[in-house]
Order: structure tokens, then sequence, then C-alpha cells
């Protein structure tokens, strides 16, 4: 049997124990499978299982491998998908009841990148109904039921890539692919102690990637470090024909680039109230950030990034779930919330939308004058921990997100790590925000803050695992 600490190395550990043939990838792939189908499903991570489809991949992987063909990267390296990624004669639920035999013919674009690179795609993971795109007042909003945090199972992993974030802080994968719209991968991944990076708009393709918000949509990683995230992400980057919004060139992670002292400006109106922890932790934080970086305090114009957004995302929603809006399905759905939010998502005129697209390229500039003198903005990822299972997520989340609206309206990337534990040692995060196409720019402030730090060393409690 593998050693358990295994299971939490990073992809860049179990790649070089596999090329190195310290490891099988057929062993990880079923060392992985056995977790995902104990606590994964007890967590409520997981939708399905590919387990032949693994297995068959591994063992062509381990060949390639001991033939010296090594693919890439992240080749034997075993990952799970958000359940709205196409694949090919597999279900893809897209986390919602009137979806669950939906079959697809064909394999998303970053499945098919990923497939090519070598990963081993051990199942769908599980996701709030159609990616909280409806609204959704509950944890428990999905197919699966809610996504439980490997940290405290009375506490939800957050949405709506819950699955993806149970299952890279629980040690089921070695890492995963989640999609935002507007915090759906920094969320999770602060709530479960792990990194998590969101793209610039159009850096990874969304062919066979549900829609929820055609212009605002975007795919990215979860894992154990910020390395991982720029791994994986230059994996899947790139243009496609199959998606028009993809950004012409390709993209890769350079993460020996030399970089002279970093300056980040520090957004002190990020949350408007926090828990008691999150200061100190912050504060500890921008100590660390310190010892390599200049720091200057920035502010957010006062311009309304969260109402466009906003506007942009339910209208676009209201167009991309017509039908199921209009045949009445939506009452399948799980949470009250969404049961009601296609119809009100229906209202939005289109003048409002109209509006909200214009509007949106000012925003981008205005946002861009910001980073004037910076490599990128520093703020908490959250205001505070993993809320409980049966929180109204409406309350938990009734103030504003500024930094999030803005980065999401205009597309900018962010990385979210660790950045230490508050009440109940549950995980906090720290993000990084930079300029539309600068993820190499925001990994490289990551990757120096975890080089100082060991927040993204830290495991959830053994107990929680079984």
């Amino acid at each position: 049997m593998l050693d358990e600490a295994l299971l939490f190395a990073s992809v860049k550990e179990l790649h070089e124990k596999i090329r190195a043939r310290k490891i099988s990838p057929v062993d990880l792939t079923e060392a992985y499978l056995e977790r995902l189908e104990g606590p994964g499903k007890k967590l409520g991570a997981v939708v399905t299982i590919t387990r032949d489809l693994a297995l068959q991949q591994a063992h062509r992987a381990e060949k390639e491998i001991r033939a010296g063909r090594v693919r890439s990267p992240i080749h034997g390296v075993p990952f799970g998908a958000k359940d709205l990624l196409a694949t090919r004669g597999i279900p893809t639920t897209w986390g919602a009841t009137p979806y669950k035999d939906q079959v697809f013919t064909y394999d998303a674009s970053v499945i098919q990148k990923l497939e090519e690179a070598g990963a081993i795609l051990l199942g769908k993971l599980a996701m709030v109904e159609l990616a909280g795109g409806m609204g959704y007042r509950y944890a428990a909003a999905s197919l699966t039921g809610a996504g439980k945090n490997p940290w405290d199972p009375g506490r939800w992993s957050g949405g709506s890539s819950s699955g993806s974030g149970v299952a890279v802080s629980g040690g089921m994968v070695g890492f995963a692919l989640g999609t935002e719209t507007w915090g759906s991968i920094t969320t999770p991944s602060s709530m479960c102690g792990i990194s998590g990076i969101r793209p610039t708009y159009g850096r990874v393709s969304r062919h066979g990637a549900m829609a929820l918000s055609w212009t605002m949509d975007k795919i990215g990683v979860l894992a154990r470090s910020v390395e991982d995230c720029g791994a994986v992400l230059s994996e899947i980057a790139g243009p496609d024909p199959a998606d028009p919004a993809t950004l012409p060139h390709p993209w890769k992670y350079l993460p020996a680039a030399k970089h002279g002292k970093f300056r980040l400006g520090v957004v002190k109106q990020a949350w408007e109230k926090t828990e008691p922890e999150v200061p100190d932790a912050f504060g500890a934080a921008l100590q660390t950030l310190g010892q390599f970086a200049t720091l200057k305090d920035v502010t957010l114009p006062d311009l309304p990034f969260g109402a466009t957004a906003g506007t942009l995302i339910v209208a676009e929603v209201a167009s991309a779930f017509e039908d199921l809006i209009e045949s009445g399905r939506v009452s399948e759905l799980a949470d009250p919330g969404s049961k009601l939010g296609g119809y009100s998502s229906s209202m939005v005129y289109a003048r409002d939308y109209l509006r909200a697209l214009r509007l949106r390229g000012k925003l981008q500039k205005a946002l861009d004058q910001v980073f004037a003198g910076v490599d990128a903005l520093v703020a908490p990822t959250l205001p505070g921990v993993a809320s409980p299972l049966e929180a109204n997520l409406e309350e938990v989340f009734a103030g504003d997100d500024p930094l999030g609206g803005a980065g999401n309206c205009c597309g900018v990337p962010a990385v979210s790590v660790p950045m230490g534990f508050g009440a109940g040692r549950l995980p906090l995060g720290i993000q990084f925000v930079g300029r539309a196409g600068e993820e190499n720019r925001i990994l490289a402030v990551a990757k120096a803050y975890q080089s100082k730090t060991s927040w993204h060393l830290e495991r959830p409690p053994q107990q929680n695992l079984v």
C-alpha cells in the first residue's frame, strides 16, 4: 500500500516519483479511487467515479513512461473534473436533477488536453446545481447534497466547485478542474485550505463546458500548491477554434522566471466586515510579504463593478437555461432559491444588459489603472472561515465583495492560497489579483509567499477522512 502522505503530495512530487519509477501510476490511481469511493462519497465530493477509464489511462501512462515517452509534467497524475465538463460516454449532470441522465458524445477541450498530457481522469466531481446560476440559499443545493469540508464535515466546502475543493483538500485527487463566474474557484480554495487559480477570461477554452455566463465563465485549477496550479494551467491554456472567446496566443507557466522585488497593492476595503481572526492572519501575511515585496495601500474605484457583473450573469443565465425555465423543470432543482431564480433572471431588460456590456469596457480601463505601479493586488480571499452546512448563504454572503466583483466583471486573473486558520482551526485564504494576461506574475508572488510559509502543507484531521 502507498504511504497516505503521498496522496497529499504536490503534482510536481507525484510526477517526479512516477518518472523515477518510485511509484506506479496504477497504484496511485487505485489509492485515489479507494479514497474517492470512501470518504469522497461520504463528504459529497464525487458524482461519478470513472474507475475503468482511470485504470486504462493509468496502465497506458505507466507503459509510456517506462518506455521513455514522457508527455508532460503532469503525465501519470490522477485528477478530477467538475461535473459540468463534457466527458464522452460518461454522465455530465451539471449538479442538477433535470440533467442527471445527461451524456455527451464528446469530451470538453480541457478534458481532451489533459488526456493528451497523460493525466488520469478519476471521476466527475460534485458541484452546486447549475454552478449556482439560479441563485441558491443552502449548501445542499446540489444533486449530491452538500459538499462537506474535510476540516470539519459540519461546515461547507464552498461553491460552486464544491467537490473539487473537497477532493483536493482531502487527498482524493492529485488536482482538480473547477470553474468560476464569480467566486467558484477562490471560495472553495479558501474554505478548504488549498491553492486555486482563476485565469484571465479567455485563457482556457470552455468548449464542452456548461454555459452559465458566456462573457464571464472561466475554467481554472484547484491544487495543493501554486506551482501545481501553474503546471496544470499550462496544459489546458491556449487558443481553441471551438471557443471563439479564447485568447489568440498560447500561454505557459514560467516558474523559474526571475523577478525583482514585487510591488503589491493592499486592498483594505476588500470586505466590509470580517471575522475577528481575519485581520490578524492578514496582518501576519503582510509581514511575510514585506520580506520580498513593497506594500502600499490602494483603493478600488467607487464604480458599479458588482452590479454590472450581477446584471450580466442573471441575463445570460436566463438565456442559457431558457428551456429549463420555460418548461417549469426548475421546480426539480434542490434549492428553494434555485427554483425561483430563473424567473427573476428572465425579467432583466435588454437595455439593462446592453448597458452593462458597454459599461464593462469603462470598468476594465478603470481597474487597469489601479494596477499602475503594482504587480498585484492582495486581500483576504473571504471575510471568514467555512460556513455551517445549515447556514442561509444569502445571510453569510450578504456583504459586498468589491474585489471579487471587479475581478470577475473585468476578467482578470486571481490566485487564492492558504494564509492560516480562523475559528475552529478552519482555513483562511489570501488572494493575489493581477492584470489581464498576467497569470505568471501573480503565480510568482503567490509562490514566493508559499516558499516562506507552510500553510499549504497542512492537512485536514485524519478522523474526517475515513
